[in-house]
């Protein structure tokens, strides 16, 4: 999962309509990931903020969370070997 104090660069394309899709996800399926992502870093099980690293956040949607993610991850993993530059 993402955390606000993270750098993680989210990896999006701009669709036909002119929409910031994640890479290898749909419109609908990115908004659902923010979402999630989203709700499970600010609704976790006992109110706070951050994790001690003692527990698991065992938030709704979480699996979901993991689906989209890894079929984002794998489609970006991919498309950096397409666009890796050459060497001659």
């Amino acid at each position: 999962m993402t955390r606000p104090t993270n750098n993680v660069h989210r990896r999006y394309f701009v669709d036909a309509a002119g929409r910031r899709v994640l890479i290898g996800l749909t419109r609908e399926e990115t908004f659902e990931f923010e979402r999630l992502d989203s709700r499970l870093v600010l609704d976790p099980v006992d109110g706070k903020s951050e994790p001690d690293g003692r527990e698991i956040w065992l938030a709704e949607g979480e699996q979901r969370w993991v689906e989209l993610h890894e079929k984002h991850e794998g489609a970006w993993k991919a498309w950096m070997v397409q666009n890796a530059p050459t060497n001659p």
